[in-house]
């Protein structure tokens, strides 16, 4: 069989609004709603460098119905980049372009082979080898398992199934064209293109089953750097998947300590500090779109909710001024806890000590000087008003001797106490 590499992906969701955006301009803001056709651009470009035999899409190329005709428009364009490349490509409907979601229709470049809706459908790459089988959606709800009607292996060939599902509802998606891993395994195909599962994952060798991912992350459920598989393919078995970025905007989550914060200007420097490490140690050189999340217990939690602008503002002047397509800021959220109250902990901690030293204490006929020291230590536990009134009196029953009759008395005294002060 002859060697050659061929590119998978799905999920591009084209012109698929990313979220957050309301009210925001620049640079950053235009590169966000531009992401998915610049990602499926740099998708093109890295299948032309590759030379790969050809592409295939497993689904959701579009997020449903078309604006206007610029959508299909675009992508017609691209795909005449392949053809003028030399490089087919073989395309099946999802749940989100099913025949029945999208109402427009342009005629596709004659490099391009949309497999039908009706029926399983097998399409053949004579000079390579190859047999690539498909079924597209026909309408959105696709509640059959398509694989058990997909064709025999073609032998000599290497066989590829395509299928967009969801595989028993991997990750929460919805259980479209549902399957299990038996029926891909069984089925004597060599490799599985699938999509839908926005998550990229090897889920099986020999033969191999894979979801590509989608292309580009669209909100923060979908974090870090996206794109698709370049499976490499010698002496009729796959041999490589690499995984090639073509995303420009990588969604990421910034967690803020606010513990050590205790004037707003603290805040503000934890977060300028926290976007400019994330933006440091992103390799990529990527937008990167990030949803901060401050937490921790703070003296500031109670005033927090009401500055949510001003730290938005803040965090926003922060991200430029580390450049206009360094960092944006997709929103801040509050997670924070009230500070604890110490006085009433170290009360709560003085009570149930003293309540064991009184236990112990009559349970045990003989008052040791262990008593006496676990009492003392106790004592310098209190917080400053409650030792300098307990301090007189126990010292002049120490110098009596009569442990007893003390620790009773200051038990009673200091329970009393406690209490009154609302440990």
């Amino acid at each position: 069989m002859t060697n050659f590499q061929f590119l998978h992906t799905g999920d591009i969701h084209l012109d698929s609004p990313l979220k957050g955006l309301a009210g925001q301009d620049g640079p950053a803001a235009d590169l966000i709603r531009t992401a998915t056709r610049q990602a499926f651009s740099n998708l093109v470009d890295l299948a032309i460098a590759e030379e790969v035999a050809f592409v295939v899409i497993a689904g959701d190329l579009y997020d449903g119905d078309w604006r206007d005709y610029q959508t299909g428009l675009f992508f017609v364009r691209q795909m005449g980049r392949l053809a003028q490349a030399g490089i087919p490509v073989y395309l099946i409907w999802g749940n989100h372009d099913a025949e029945s979601q999208i109402t427009k229709r342009l005629n596709l470049p004659d490099n391009v082979k949309v497999f039908s809706s009706r029926k399983p459908q097998t399409l053949t790459l004579d000079g390579l080898k190859v047999a690539i089988h498909g079924q597209s959606f026909k309408q959105r709800d696709v509640t059959d398992n398509l694989v058990t009607a997909y064709p025999a292996p073609i032998a000599g060939c290497f066989n590829i199934g395509v299928l967009h599902t969801g595989l028993g509802g991997m990750g929460g998606h919805a259980n479209y064209a549902p399957c299990s891993m038996d029926d891909l395994i069984n089925k004597g195909y060599d490799y599985w293109a699938l999509a839908h599962v926005h998550q990229g994952q090897v889920l099986h060798e020999r033969p191999h089953v894979v979801f590509c991912g989608n292309l580009q992350g669209r909100h923060i459920r979908e974090t870090g750097p996206k794109g698709a598989c370049v499976v490499s393919v010698r002496d009729g078995a796959v041999d490589n998947i690499a995984t090639i970025r073509c995303s420009v905007v990588h969604w990421a989550r910034l967690n803020v300590a606010a513990d050590k914060a205790h004037h707003f200007n603290d805040l503000i420097d934890a977060i300028r500090d926290a976007i400019t490490r994330t933006v440091a140690a992103d390799d990529g050189g990527q937008l990167l779109a990030c949803r901060i999340q401050i937490t921790g217990r703070t003296s500031l939690h109670a005033q927090l909710p009401g500055t949510i602008e001003q730290l938005t503002a803040e965090a926003r002047a922060a991200a430029l001024g580390l450049g206009e397509a360094a960092a944006w800021i997709e929103r801040i959220a509050i997670d924070t806890e009230p500070e604890l109250d110490r006085s009433h902990a170290v009360r709560a901690d003085a009570l149930g000590d003293l309540q064991k030293i009184v236990e112990d204490a009559a349970s045990d006929g003989q008052v040791t000087a262990q008593i006496e020291a676990a009492l003392g230590d106790l004592i310098r536990k209190l917080p400053h008003d409650l030792r300098a009134e307990l301090e007189s009196g126990a010292l002049m029953d120490a110098a009596t001797g009569d442990y007893k009759s003390l620790i009773e008395r200051a038990g009673r005294d200091l329970l009393a106490q406690l209490e009154a002060e609302g440990a």
